[in-house]
């Protein structure tokens, strides 16, 4: 499915909430990595919805601009999620499949995925620009550390571009099919599209709509947006913030003061804390309040008393 492929929206009125902010983001298809893209297909309620599930008794209109905010930071502040649960939103998303795997470990959304067992897959495979190719991080198993040099860089880029290659050169003589569906040897019998998708790298793009509520929504940029998330999938993450600015903004604030940019502290954390506002210990006191080095490091970085 290409974005030309997607059905002209008929204008019609509507007595439903709708959120002025998000209505300009409607069908407008915005380029995430190299051959990627977002786009919002459809969405229901606004703020307002959330504080009409919130207040159940009262009608809608009947607080101040004030005392909605108010009420949207206190339901942030204290995790009382469901009346978030009754905003939703439906995304078209364009993503390479290892960034896919990870978008869809968050289960508490409705998903459907382009199918390589009914269409071909277009000849598009993700290139990572030097700038994002990096080494194993040494004190964290699942991250990067230091970038590599332009060299190293240019040589990983060639391996992996001839890789994604020779798999889809491999692809299409399993099809007998080119790109563009001609045959490529009249005599021969392609294989079934099942079966000739499984040598693929899983830097081949695949699409999906994805649709889910507000709640989970949220759920999911607390953990995708987060600044030690990979890379690939964070840019995702960070272009749906700003679509949520947009979309619901009291609560966008909300989740940016309350979740998005704000730390949880352990007991211990807290203990450390208070004994260092006290004068009482310092940073490097953290073994004798039960932290392990890594645990002391995170809670200084948290304090901004890393270098």
């Amino acid at each position: 499915m290409t974005v030309s492929d997607q059905p002209e929206r008929v204008q019609a009125a509507t007595l439903r909430p709708v959120a002025p902010g998000m209505e300009k983001h409607l069908d407008v298809y915005y380029p995430i990595l190299d051959h990627g893209f977002i786009a919002v297909k459809d969405y229901m309620g606004d703020d307002g919805s959330v504080l009409s599930m919130a207040r159940m008794s009262y009608g809608r209109g009947t607080k101040t601009v004030s005392d909605d905010r108010a009420l949207l930071r206190y339901l942030m502040r204290h995790m009382h999620t469901s009346p978030f649960e009754g905003c939703v939103i439906k995304l078209h998303v364009k993503l390479p499949i290892f960034v896919m795997r990870q978008w869809v470990r968050h289960r508490t959304a409705s998903l459907n995925e382009y199918s390589a067992r009914y269409s071909m897959m277009p000849d598009e495979f993700y290139m990572p620009d030097a700038q994002h190719l990096a080494v194993q991080s040494t004190d964290n198993k699942q991250g990067r550390g230091a970038t590599l040099s332009a060299e190293q860089a240019d040589a990983v880029r060639a391996l992996l571009e001839q890789d994604a290659k020779h798999a889809f050169a491999s692809y299409h003589r399993l099809l007998n099919q080119d790109e563009d569906g001609t045959e490529i040897e009249p005599d021969t019998v392609g294989l079934a599209r099942e079966l000739a998708r499984i040598g693929l790298p899983l830097s081949t793009y695949t699409q999906m709509y994805w649709q889910t509520n507000l709640h989970n929504l949220l759920h999911f940029l607390k953990l995708r947006a987060d600044r030690h998330s990979q890379w690939e999938i964070r840019v995702y993450a960070e272009k749906i913030l700003e679509l949520l600015a947009d979309w619901v903004p009291l609560t966008a604030e909300a989740f940016t003061d309350y979740q998005h940019q704000s730390a949880k502290l352990s007991r211990m954390d807290l203990e450390l804390v208070r004994a260092m506002l006290a004068g009482k210990a310092t940073i490097d006191d953290a073994d004798q309040y039960g932290l392990s080095k890594r645990e002391a490091r995170e809670l200084a970085e948290t304090l901004g008393l890393m270098g």
